[in-house]
């Protein structure tokens, strides 16, 4: 009936409906249900004014999706805007929160010099003649520290030692004044530029750091500050 058997297959239907009145009966019945199907009257042709209304319906609606869409990518948009500003305000939080490397150095010189007081191991030289302290040294670093004898100046020397500070070795000499001891870290410095004294205060020591001569000196103690600055001005001109 609808054409989808091949030949043989049609003539073989065939006979057998002309030969089975059952089967001719039910081939007319689907013909006739067929034929009813494809009349034109089953059939409503929308008026024109549906149509025009359903077709602004779409495309308000594919306005509005679009719309979303955009709306959808604004705010994807001003998202990755306020996450990338945040990362940049981290990372410059970051940065300045890093500690400088005066700052490192400075923190490294404070625990030297605590450790020395909690291990009782101020010196491994110890001796108030700068003469014994001095050649002390000789061969056990790559340059020789000044050793001034400030016993005048009511800086009595109690000895020295070697440390390690800033990845390298370097004289630690120290210092009385009272009950305070005053660890005074030398090694060569970095450039032959002199500058005067520079005050700092961490974890409750005072330090005072200036260069001379090509050396870089540290001073480290709880000592007040005004007392220690007197010891750095002495150092600077023994008399």
């Amino acid at each position: 009936m609808d054409g989808e058997l091949d030949l043989r297959s049609n003539l073989d239907v065939e006979q057998h409906v002309q030969a089975c009145p059952a089967c001719a009966r039910a081939l007319q019945a689907q013909q006739a249900l067929r034929s009813a199907l494809g009349d034109s009257a089953l059939y409503y042709k929308a008026p024109p004014h549906l149509c025009a209304r359903v077709q602004t319906t779409l495309r308000v609606r594919d306005r509005s999706a679009a719309g979303s869409r955009i709306i959808a990518w604004r705010w994807l948009a001003v998202g990755l805007s306020f996450a990338l500003l945040t990362i940049i305000i981290w990372s410059l939080a970051f940065i300045r929160s890093r500690p400088t490397a005066d700052e490192l150095l400075a923190r490294e010189l404070v625990a030297s010099h605590v450790r020395s007081l909690m291990a009782n191991h101020l010196t491994d030289v110890p001796s108030t003649d700068q003469h014994t302290v001095k050649p002390w040294f000789d061969g056990r670093l790559d340059f020789a520290p000044p050793v001034v004898d400030l016993t005048a100046q009511a800086f009595p020397l109690v000895g020295g030692r070697l440390d390690y500070i800033n990845s390298r070795p370097v004289a630690a000499l120290v210092y009385q004044r009272r009950q305070h001891f005053i660890n005074l870290f030398i090694w060569p410095a970095s450039d032959e530029a002199e500058r005067g004294p520079q005050m700092s205060v961490r974890q409750g020591y005072n330090l005072i750091h200036w260069t001379r001569a090509g050396m870089s000196y540290w001073a480290v103690s709880d000592l007040n500050l005004s007392e220690l600055q007197a010891f750095a001005q002495a150092l600077q001109n023994p008399t």
